[in-house]
C-alpha cells in the first residue's frame, strides 16, 4: 500500500547539513508521558524521525538542523522544555554512508 509520494531533496541543498541522533529517556514511560512527549516532538519541523524504543533509551529522533548553534537552540529551547524528559544524548553523523528510501522487497515473490 502507498501512504505517500515525496521528493528526495538533499538537506544540504537547503541549509541543513548537521544530521544528529538524540537518544531521549524520560522519568516516566506511562502513557500519559509517552502521549505528551509524542505531541510535542511531532510538532519540531527539526525532527526527521522519531521512533520509540527499546533498551536504554525511550525514544530516538533524526534530526535535521543549519549548524551546531541552531541543533544548541533546538536542545535548550525545543527538546529538554518537555516535561518528563529527564536525559538526552546527542550524536553527529559525520556523512551518510547507506541510505535507502526503497523497501526491500523481493522482487520475484511481486
Amino acid at each position: 500500500m502507498i501512504s505517500n509520494y515525496v521528493g528526495l531533496v538533499d538537506p544540504a541543498a537547503l541549509g541543513l547539513p548537521v544530521t544528529a541522533f538524540v537518544r531521549v529517556r524520560l522519568d516516566g514511560q506511562d502513557d500519559r508521558h509517552l502521549a505528551a512527549f509524542e505531541k510535542e516532538v511531532a510538532g519540531f519541523p527539526e525532527v526527521m524521525e522519531c521512533y520509540l524504543m527499546t533498551g536504554e533509551s525511550d525514544y530516538q529522533l533524526r534530526v535535521l538542523v543549519a549548524s551546531l548553534a541552531a541543533f544548541e537552540d533546538f536542545l535548550r529551547q525545543k527538546l529538554t522544555r518537555i516535561a518528563g524528559v529527564s536525559q538526552v544524548v546527542s550524536s553527529f553523523a559525520l556523512r551518510p554512508v547507506v541510505y535507502r528510501t526503497a523497501l526491500p522487497v523481493d522482487k520475484t515473490d511481486a
